[in-house]
């Protein structure tokens, strides 16, 4: 079932690890079949290494039951499901705990834009979410994480592949994209922004990026008019 899917998935995850955002377990990346309703997604706490696109689960979008796999999947299954049920141009979901998008979740801070880098994937800063209460950790925990995701989304009120990633209060890093793949590439294009915001106001805490700048360098990549690359 899925086995393309299953292959996709299992290679964006191995990605990962390639390019030194996740060590270990900390990590995931899902995949959607929109046509079927199912969702791919890493085994929860099942090393990377020797990982098959076999040991991927498969889940019902509508009730999150495992409907093939032989693990359970991720145990952050329901904040992918919430993201997917809400935003129909989402395709693929990563989550890891990448050193340098985790300093600014702690800190609680967004993740500024400062440079041409940054805009030419993040239309605008990399926002922080609000911490969960003590009742949404207790209860749902997972899926209040998406629940608050969204909510951080919808009030910036722009389209969520605009800013394909975000991060989450004291957790960590969401990207997504319209594929598995895509996803994992924001991802690492995230931790390396933040890597930059990081040292650019280590050198200068008044560092800022003007928004006609910024907005040119995200609209000639991905604007109406876009002209960045080769038709």
């Amino acid at each position: 079932m899925l086995e393309e899917l299953k292959k996709e998935v299992c290679a964006a995850n191995l990605e990962l690890v390639r390019r030194g955002v996740v060590i270990y377990t900390w990590g995931n990346v899902s995949g959607i079949d929109r046509e079927k309703g199912l969702v791919v997604i890493k085994p929860s706490g099942v090393d990377y290494a020797g990982m098959t696109p076999e040991d991927m689960v498969v889940l019902d979008l509508a009730t999150g039951s495992t409907v093939e796999g032989k693990w359970r999947p991720s145990s952050d299954t329901p904040t992918h499901l919430e993201l997917y049920r809400k935003y129909e141009s989402i395709g693929g979901i990563t989550h890891t705990h990448s050193v340098n998008a985790v300093s600014f979740a702690q800190a609680g801070m967004d993740i500024p834009a400062l440079g041409t880098t940054h805009a030419d994937y993040f239309w605008g800063a990399v926002p922080c979410t609000r911490a969960l209460s003590q009742e949404e950790v207790a209860g749902g925990y997972e899926a209040n994480t998406g629940k608050v995701i969204i909510e951080t989304i919808e009030a910036r009120k722009k389209d969520p592949l605009a800013v394909p990633g975000i991060i989450v209060k004291n957790h960590g890093p969401f990207t997504w994209g319209k594929n598995a793949g895509e996803s994992v590439y924001h991802a690492v294009v995230l931790e390396t922004v933040a890597e930059m915001a990081l040292k650019s106001l280590m050198l200068n805490r008044n560092s800022t990026l003007d928004q006609y700048v910024l907005d040119k360098h995200y609209e000639r990549k991905h604007g109406p008019n876009a002209y960045y690359g080769q038709r």
